[in-house]
């Protein structure tokens, strides 16, 4: 005899009566709260150096709290630090540089100028005198005692001490009045050049750290000192613990009884009889396919709408993923663990 059949029926049976006992033992829908189902989000932050080098140290370990500016990491800094000071030096030889411009001339030199052009005058003064009396002894002898090539080196002699008292007379007047206004402008462009490549190596220095932008729990660390760091890798992901909320979603027929504000209760499978408070921040206003985490066969083609209810965890006990069961006070009193007012 086949008992296939029968044990199959037996089964289609049992799951009947089961199913019935569930239909006509079940809690009545609420009609003073909204019981929900989602999950624990919150908002993480991936963290990268600003620069390429290697990492010098890290901090902190997953799980570790951090509060916002703290330092978590370290790149190897030896040589931006080398770089920094030959910037230093360079600013100090551009400021020694255009301080002697804007100074102008010492004493001494315009002194050491004057004495020049008397010593070019003098030399001036006898090559003229030479010349006078070698003209004179030619005409006196009808160019016998000297020749005419003897004037000639003379009158050459004059001319070139004449342009040598000249040169030195125009150097004079520039050791007087002093450097031009061009030239301090550019010595002083110079070291506003260096100046702002210091400041370029300083802000590359304190990058070289990486702080917390926020109070956060470090998640994960996904690199090591010894490691190469860029902008493209991340180092650390913190996860920001304020705020927490509870994304679930409501049906279209429950929509309209939920409102931004509502005070809500939170269970969790974990801390059973212990429920969080919470609040209604978010309603979308787009409709979406019901998501995998909620769906049932058959609802896998119903439309919801996702809404996040701010959690009130000042003991930390939420965290990312977790389910929770939300129940949504809908006559503005917060809803009991057990769905009743």
């Amino acid at each position: 005899m086949n008992k296939k059949p029968i044990i199959l029926g037996a089964i289609v049976l049992l799951a009947g009566a089961a199913f019935a006992a569930w239909y006509f033992n079940r809690q009545p829908t609420d009609a003073h709260s909204l019981v929900l189902y989602g999950n624990v989000d919150l908002r993480q932050v991936s963290l990268a150096f600003n620069g390429s080098e290697r990492i010098g140290k890290l901090h902190v370990q997953e799980g570790d709290r951090v509060k916002a500016g703290q330092v978590l990491g370290e790149l190897d800094t030896r040589t931006l630090q080398l770089q920094a000071a030959q910037a230093e030096a360079q600013i100090a030889v551009q400021t020694q540089a255009l301080q002697r411009l804007k100074s102008g001339s010492r004493p001494e030199e315009v002194a050491q100028s004057r004495a020049q052009v008397a010593a070019a005058a003098a030399d001036a003064e006898l090559a003229r005198q030479q010349l006078e009396r070698l003209q004179s002894i030619r005409q006196t002898t009808v160019g016998r005692a000297v020749s005419q090539q003897d004037i000639d080196a003379a009158q050459a002699r004059q001319k070139v001490a004449q342009a040598q008292l000249e040169n030195v007379r125009k150097a004079q007047q520039l050791v007087v009045t002093g450097p031009r206004k061009e030239d301090i402008a550019q010595a002083q462009a110079q070291l506003d050049v260096a100046v702002a490549a210091l400041a370029v190596l300083r802000h590359q220095l304190q990058e070289a750290q990486l702080k917390a932008p926020i109070d956060a729990v470090v998640r994960a660390r996904l690199m090591e000192p010894g490691d190469m760091a860029s902008p493209q890798r991340p180092v650390f992901t913190l996860a920001i613990t304020d705020p927490k909320w509870v994304r679930a979603y409501v049906t279209e027929g429950d929509l309209g009884r939920v409102k931004p504000g509502m005070p809500a209760t939170l269970s969790t499978d974990s801390h059973p009889g212990q429920p969080l408070q919470g609040k209604v921040g978010y309603i979308s206003s787009v409709a979406e396919f019901t998501p995998k985490t909620v769906q049932t066969e058959e609802l896998r083609s119903s439309l919801v709408y996702e809404i996040r209810v701010l959690a009130d965890d000042p003991e930390d006990r939420l965290r990312l993923g977790m389910p929770v069961t939300v129940r949504i006070a809908l006559d503005g009193n917060a809803a009991t663990a057990g769905g009743k007012p």
